[in-house]
């Protein structure tokens, strides 16, 4: 398994991240302690979660299932564990977004859930235009003085808020941000506007979510036709539909070069110089095979001037104000 750096830090991780955000939700325990185990097998130490992942009530199942796959294998040393504050864990209305009180409240909570004694990257998962930077660099200060976490990523940031946040890290000699967690795929690139560049610029790592955009890059029309269940065909009417031609395209390509799309998805994402490591969301430990095929795929120049023209990038492509102005 190919590795890289986390963003601008020396903390080395697996060029592909576990997401799990189908444990409790879509997948029980059982199911989810097979595909990590099988992850760790193919060599994949980074893997992501949420408090909010599995949670109906608060009970935050995600992380259970990893803690309790952690007491069962012993395997807490070799993975770097990443999880998110921000989303409503109760009721309650101090129980939610980016105060100093939820903040550190949150990570006690996910430390105990996940039973470890810290987390590696703990992220913002989301912008809360009502608190202070000050405030939330004090709280994630804390935690880091106390040995609970180890880095501080983000979660659906744009451009400016990355700057922000680090303009305020620095002026507490604070290390601040080191990755941005981001939906990207070949049907989603308007991060490339700013958000990538702001991210290069501040050596923030890209971690794309939905790398095949819930299933409609992953040979979506083949698997209707065939009759194959799975998220392909379960957010046909949303994901697939409104990109039909495009999608008949791709796969098409894809069959001409003889690769599946997942490979050749994830092989596009990985090919992109910001990115650290696209999250895939396996439901199955089998699901892991062609993911991790696409790190050692290297798409040729003919094969990404046709992704592009088939999955056209914003405006004139590239980075903002390029993109739209002359």
């Amino acid at each position: 398994m190919h590795r890289t750096h986390l963003g601008r830090t020396g903390l080395t991780v697996s060029r592909l991240c576990v997401g799990t955000m189908n444990f409790g939700w879509q997948i029980g325990e059982e199911e989810s302690h097979a595909v990590l185990d099988r992850a760790v097998e193919l060599g994949l130490d980074f893997v992501d979660t949420a408090n909010m992942y599995g949670s109906e009530t608060g009970d935050g199942l995600s992380e259970r299932f990893l803690g309790s796959w952690f007491d069962k294998s012993g395997r807490r040393d070799d993975i770097v564990l990443a999880t998110k504050v921000y989303a409503p864990m109760s009721d309650r209305p101090n129980d939610r977004g980016l105060s100093a009180r939820n903040i550190i409240a949150s990570c006690e909570a996910s430390l105990r859930r996940l039973r470890t004694d810290w987390i590696d990257l703990f992220q913002l998962h989301h912008v809360d235009r009502r608190t202070g930077w000050d405030e939330i660099w004090q709280a994630m200060e804390t935690l880091t003085h106390q040995g609970k976490i180890r880095y501080a990523g983000s979660s659906n940031f744009a451009g400016w808020h990355l700057v922000r946040a680090q303009e305020a890290a620095d002026r507490r000699h604070f290390l601040g941000i080191v990755s941005e967690q981001c939906r990207y795929n070949l049907l989603q690139r308007h991060v490339e506007l700013e958000v990538l560049p702001a991210a290069a610029e501040l050596g923030v790592g890209i971690l794309p979510y939905s790398p095949l955009h819930f299933g409609a890059l992953s040979g979506a029309l083949r698997k209707q036709r065939e009759g194959i269940a799975g998220r392909a065909v379960l957010h046909a009417p949303d994901r697939v539909e409104p990109h039909r031609s495009a999608i008949e395209r791709y796969e098409q390509l894809c069959a001409r070069i003889g690769l599946d799309p997942v490979t050749v998805a994830i092989a596009w994402l990985l090919a992109r110089p910001e990115v650290t490591a696209p999250i895939i969301g396996p439901r199955a430990a089998a699901q892991l095979d062609l993911p991790v095929a696409a790190v050692s795929t290297v798409l040729d120049a003919d094969t990404m001037a046709a992704l592009d023209e088939i999955f056209p990038p914003v405006g004139n492509g590239g980075p903002g104000p390029e993109a739209w102005a002359w």
